[in-house]
Formats: C-alpha cells, sequence, structure tokens
C-alpha cells in the first residue's frame, strides 16, 4: 500500500511502512512550536504565538527509499481531550516537553506520560502489536540560569529510567543546544534511519519534487550524500474522520470474530 503526497505540481508515493507521525505535547509557552521549528528549518522565532494544533510533513529520499514523516504540534490548553487522545492514538513517536523553569509544566509532562502509555497500552491490547513506544522528555530553556530552575535533572531522569525505549534531554531551542541529539535518539529508538535527524541530511527545496522520489536521485553539488529531505508546505492534516478509520482497521485487522473492549475516544 502506497500513501501519495502532493507538493506543488509534483505527486511522492511513500510507502505505509515508512509513513510515521511524531506528537509532540506539553503545556503552553514551554517551547514545543520552537522545537519544531528547530527541526523543520533550523530557525527559532523569539515572537511567541498561541499554537492551537500545527500540521507539519516532511519527506526523505534515503538511499532511493522514501520515507514520510507528519508532526503534529498540539496545542498546550487541550481544549479537546477527545482530539487529544485521538492525536495519541495515531502517534508513533513523541516528544514530552517542558521547561526547565516551570514547575507545573513538568508536571503536566508527567501527567501526558501516564496517559500515552495508558492508551497505547488499551490500542496494544486490542491489535496485539509488539511494537515498542518511542518517546523522549525534553526540558526545554537550558539557556537560562540556573537561579530559575525549577526542576532538576535527576526529577527528569527518573522519569526514563525503566524503559529504554524512552530518553531524557535537556535542551534549548533558543542557543540550538541539544536539539539534533535528541531527534537521533529519538530516530534511534523507533528503528528509523538516524538521516532523519536535521543534521544529517540535505534539505532541498520542493522545485526538486518531481525527481525526489527517484531511486538514483543525487544533487551534483554534495556527491558524498545520500539523504535529502524536503518539507511539504500544502500538506494538510488528515480528517478526525480519516485518523478515526486508521485506528479502527487497526484493531479489526487482528480477526474480526473476537468480542473487543473499546479505546473510548473521550
Amino acid at each position: 500500500m502506497m500513501k501519495t503526497m502532493s507538493g506543488g505540481n509534483c505527486t511522492l508515493n511513500v510507502p505505509a511502512k515508512n509513513s510515521y507521525r511524531m506528537v509532540v505535547l506539553g503545556a503552553s509557552r514551554v517551547g514545543k512550536s520552537s522545537i519544531v521549528s528547530r527541526f523543520l528549518n533550523g530557525r527559532f522565532e523569539d515572537q511567541y504565538t498561541p499554537t492551537i494544533e500545527d500540521f507539519h510533513r516532511k519527506v526523505y529520499n534515503i538511499r532511493g527509499d522514501m520515507y514520510q514523516l507528519d508532526i503534529l504540534d498540539t496545542s498546550g490548553n487541550h481544549p479537546f481531550p477527545a482530539m487529544r487522545r485521538l492525536s495519541i492514538l495515531t502517534g508513533d513517536v513523541f516528544i514530552l516537553v517542558f521547561s526547565l523553569d516551570n514547575r507545573e509544566s513538568f508536571d503536566e509532562v508527567k501527567r501526558l506520560q501516564k496517559q500515552i502509555l495508558e492508551v497505547k497500552s488499551c490500542l496494544k491490547n486490542k491489535t496485539k502489536e509488539s511494537a515498542d513506544l518511542p518517546m523522549v522528555i525534553c526540558g526545554n530553556k537550558s539557556d537560562h540560569s540556573e537561579v530559575f530552575r525549577k526542576v532538576r535533572s535527576d526529577e527528569g531522569e527518573n522519569l526514563v529510567s525503566s524503559d529504554e525505549n524512552c530518553a531524557y534531554f535537556e535542551v534549548s531551542a533558543k542557543k540550538n543546544t541539544n536539539v539534533d541529539e535528541m531527534f537521533y535518539v529519538l530516530f534511534s529508538m523507533a528503528k528509523l534511519p538516524h538521516e532523519m535527524s536535521p543534521s544529517l541530511h540535505r534539505k532541498i527545496s520542493i522545485q526538486y519534487g518531481d525527481t525526489f522520489q527517484q531511486k538514483s536521485f543525487r544533487m551534483r553539488r554534495v556527491k558524498d550524500m545520500d539523504a535529502y529531505g524536503m518539507i511539504s508546505p500544502f500538506a494538510r492534516r488528515p480528517s478526525v474522520n480519516s485518523d478515526l478509520k486508521y485506528i479502527k482497521s487497526k484493531v479489526l485487522r487482528e480477526g474480526q470474530s473476537r468480542e473487543r473492549e473499546k479505546c473510548t475516544i473521550q
């Protein structure tokens, strides 16, 4: 099965098995969107704009194989709990962000971690999946003075100490400290190509879209690189109905005859 992605005048076909969703969660004003911006374009925006929900898509050609990463940058206010639950159900990898100078945002990450594990455990029981749950807990604003720190490093490390598929990082989106390393570890835990990390592939323009998915695709100026990434500027978040159908298909795929307890979206 192939997923079709349109970008400008080109259409890219990505195998469904190479399509993933990264969900970024956390309280308001902790820097979720700043981390996403660093990942996508290497920039930091000083001006704060509250996020309702932003959706981005990046497509990769890595050694001739196509990959797609959808990024869901969620609202810190979570006015619709059912939407948050659905985002968790459809997520493949997770980044939980708090601010090192805000204790309440750390408490929110602890609640989110618990919710993700509960929701995914429910889905896992229905589908009998054995897949791991890659997750990074990210303490942002490490560039601030230690005087303002409200969360100790060992507290963050304790959240991940019992799970080999969960890692803790203290980063600065503003100074771009530890951001690349954090993504590298996240993708490694998810068994995704490490070239998906921001610094390990060549970023190219949508103008190359027509030839991007060809196995022979190479940029003449960078002969030693075989990994390329391209942001899809016109990507739209799949509809709620599409996400619900996706979850339903995963559950029903494991046998129609067995009675199942529902993973309620509420």
